[in-house]
């Protein structure tokens, strides 16, 4: 479904992406992750056609990314990370003008689909600005479903929302993976991740450095981790099973956790750095 080969965009000298190869399949979840600067917005924006490479290609549904651009649009839908409703219109309002601009028909119906999915049907007449962020989001959602797109790109779909409101969303967008969309979303929530991904890549200094399955990637640092304190600091060690791991917290006095590792330790491994939220 997407078909990225070799791609690189450089702004002034500076190298932001460089040579992303990648293969997006139909219906896939595929999740986007990298510390700040690494290289996600620029990979997104030229996906939705919001930026043009420097070099290299890339293909949606069979689209050149750069030359098919207006074939392409209705086939894509955007989710930002920023809440960019106009928080003076209602629901129902906001869905009916981003509809007219691409042209949806039957307008009405489809915005009555989306608000009964978005269980926003018995606020479909309320202005934004009455409604939680929760409720914020799943309008974003379904706003960049109007068109029946078949590639949706979730950018922080779920940033500042408590944990019942997040698992929520995630249940949403299982449902579209089931109903065949493809999805590419980028996150700080290591478990959304390793919940909802069922591939990572990992982005670094506009580099991808690594790309598997959440649980292929953990096996290759090792399966678990023994936390130590020293002085103020915690010190992390990855091992390869369990046997291991009670092995080198026997060498420590005190102060000593074993946990299996996570998503998150392998992004530390490979980058140096953790995720911000």
């Amino acid at each position: 479904m997407i078909s990225i080969t070799g791609l690189t965009k450089q702004y002034q000298g500076v190298t932001a992406l460089e040579g992303l190869t990648l293969e997006i399949g139909e219906g896939e979840i595929f999740g986007l992750l990298g510390p700040n600067g690494a290289g996600k917005t620029t990979a997104i924006k030229i996906l939705t056609t919001l930026a043009f490479p420097s070099q290299g290609t890339a293909h949606i549904a069979g689209f050149d990314v750069v030359r098919e651009r207006r074939r392409l649009k209705p086939l894509i839908g955007v989710c930002p990370q920023e809440i960019n409703l106009d928080r003076e219109l209602t629901a129902y309002e906001n869905l009916w003008f981003y509809g007219r601009l691409y042209g949806v028909s039957p307008l009405s119906q489809r915005i009555n689909e989306l608000l009964t999915w978005a269980q926003l049907e018995e606020r479909s007449h309320h202005q934004v600005k009455e409604f939680s962020g929760g409720m914020q989001r799943r309008l974003l959602i379904a706003r960049a479903l109007l068109s029946r797109p078949r590639v949706l790109f979730l950018d922080e779909p779920t940033v500042g929302l408590d944990p019942q409101i997040r698992r929520q969303l995630w249940d949403m967008i299982r449902q579209l993976k089931a109903q065949g969309i493809t999805l590419l979303l980028t996150t700080h929530y290591i478990e959304e991740a390793e919940m909802l991904c069922e591939r990572v890549g990992i982005l670094n200094r506009g580099r991808l450095i690594a790309l598997d399955t959440p649980q292929a990637l953990i096996a290759q640092v090792g399966g678990y981790v023994v936390e130590t304190v020293d002085g103020f600091r915690r010190q992390y060690l990855l091992v390869q099973d369990r046997t291991q791991a009670y092995e080198r917290a026997q060498q420590e006095s005190d102060g000593v956790l074993i946990r299996q590792a996570n998503l998150e330790d392998v992004f530390i491994q490979l980058t140096g750095e953790r995720l911000s939220r």
